[in-house]
């Protein structure tokens, strides 16, 4: 039995869920978000909840009933509240500044690193070295994250570059000592 997917999913007030074969659209304040499910779950509405089930015992059911439950509360919470997302620009020089859509990045290159974002996607710069990335799609909001890390991912000796905040980074001792 997965314990994740035992558990049910409220619908807030605001969010029209409708269920089609194994099509799921999820319409809230914050957007609109549709996914195809796997046909070995089944998702059922029962009043103000929503309920995953397998259609079968076997093992490959059984895996994906709880992440079918994990997605479509991801769809839920994020077009109902929304999800948020920071990362802190460590480094000499490293800064971050909004244009419109747009994020422009100095991270130590010969060139100003520009990436838009996608629609959906909201962010802002504060003191220059903390991006606050918004988002209702959760998967959309990680992967953008992940490429913006892909630039300066953190380094062990001195710490610089980009990572979340409140994120660990393991830090390596340098050479051994210089006689």
């Amino acid at each position: 039995m997965s314990r994740i997917g035992k558990l049910p999913i409220a619908l807030p007030s605001g969010v029209e869920v409708s269920i089609a074969e194994q099509e799921v659209v999820v319409k809230g304040p914050k957007g609109t978000l549709r996914r195809q499910f796997h046909p070995m779950v089944q998702i059922e509405r029962e009043d103000d909840t929503l309920r995953v089930k397998p259609q079968d015992q076997s093992q490959q059911a059984r895996a994906l009933w709880g992440l079918s439950r994990s997605l479509l509360n991801n769809m839920v919470v994020g077009v109902s509240t929304g999800f948020t997302k920071v990362l802190e620009i460590i480094g000499v020089g490293y800064k971050a500044e909004m244009d419109g859509s747009t994020l422009k990045l100095a991270l130590g290159f010969s060139h100003p690193v520009i990436f838009p974002l996608p629609d959906g996607i909201s962010g802002s710069v504060e003191k220059n070295t903390i991006v606050t990335l918004t988002g209702f799609d959760k998967e959309l909001l990680g992967q953008v994250c992940a490429n913006l890390r892909r630039y300066r991912p953190p380094e062990p000796y001195k710490g610089k570059g980009i990572k979340f905040q409140g994120e660990v980074i393991r830090r390596k001792v340098g050479k051994a000592g210089v006689k």
